[in-house]
């Protein structure tokens, strides 16, 4: 099975299908998918990724992450947050089997691990702990999964309650960016003392690499045990290029998350989809 790492689709159907059919073309059945969240909203086509995935991983073909997206969409369908004007999962909330949807959503992991030649990884939507080994990567992940997957009151309480521990792990998983010399985490860019979670991660020397989306403001990242793959399809039209990025490692190269690395698919966006720059992009 040839793997295949997908960037954030956030809607970009026509992408996210191009993509699908070039692998079809390529690789016939022998393909697996790996998303790394965010996988809806801000474009126009929310049912479409999310029936192709589901699908593939009935097959299982596929993994799928949660990001901080599928965490907005969860949130409203519990009235927890309001439907903002630049949501586009109005559609996802409308079908005669949203309920069912969102069942399936809050059973997806928030991290998926793996091996690829020799090299343990992780794939994670937002960020790591920059001391996190990847046993507690794991551990993170899988009791914060037991409180998403818990009965919808629970589940209501947990989303909408005070900050607490899973809540910040949570946090981190789906919406990280930064960290301070301290390890706290942020969704901002890194200022000050701040500075991208993944170089603080770095430094610690970790066996296992990291994929991860999420950072469309940083686009393509390439380093030595890390694949940033957010190029910021939906974001297409902010006085650049949008693309929906694929990573292909080689299966049988021993160290797949050295550089350099040619490995890559980029489906050019197929027009601007949302313009409006925050820090819940």
């Amino acid at each position: 099975m040839q793997p295949i790492f997908v960037g954030d689709v956030q809607g970009c159907g026509e992408e996210f299908a191009e993509l699908l059919d070039r692998a079809r073309a390529r690789f016939g059945s022998e393909f697996e998918l790996w998303t790394v969240g965010d996988l809806i909203n801000r474009g126009p086509d929310n049912r479409g990724p999310l029936d192709r995935v589901r699908e593939l991983e009935a097959q299982g073909r596929a993994r799928y992450v949660l990001g901080n997206h599928e965490m907005s969409l969860l949130r409203c369908w519990l009235g927890l947050r309001e439907i903002s004007a630049y949501d586009s999962f109005q559609d996802v909330l409308d079908a005669p089997d949203a309920d069912e949807w969102m069942d399936w959503l809050r059973r997806r992991p928030l991290v998926c691990t793996g091996q690829l030649g020799r090299q343990p990884f992780a794939m994670v939507h937002g960020s790591v702990h920059p001391s996190w080994s990847l046993a507690d990567l794991e551990q993170a992940a899988r009791e914060v999964e037991v409180r998403l997957r818990a009965p919808v009151k629970e589940l209501r309480e947990f989303l909408g309650g005070p900050p607490a521990p899973d809540g910040d792990r949570l946090g981190r998983l789906t919406r990280g960016r930064s960290v301070d010399p301290d390890g706290a985490w942020s969704p901002d860019e890194p200022t000050g003392r701040a500075r991208p979670w993944h170089e603080a991660w770095s430094l610690q020397q970790h066996e296992y690499g990291v994929v991860y989306g999420h950072w469309a403001m940083q686009g393509l990242h390439v380093a030595p045990g890390l694949r940033g793959l957010d190029t910021a399809c939906v974001h297409h039209g902010r006085g650049r290029q949008g693309s929906l990025t694929a990573w292909l490692p080689d299966p049988k190269r021993e160290r797949p998350f050295d550089v350099p690395d040619e490995q890559f698919w980029s489906i050019p966006a197929r027009r601007a989809y949302y313009a409006r720059r925050d820090a819940s992009d």
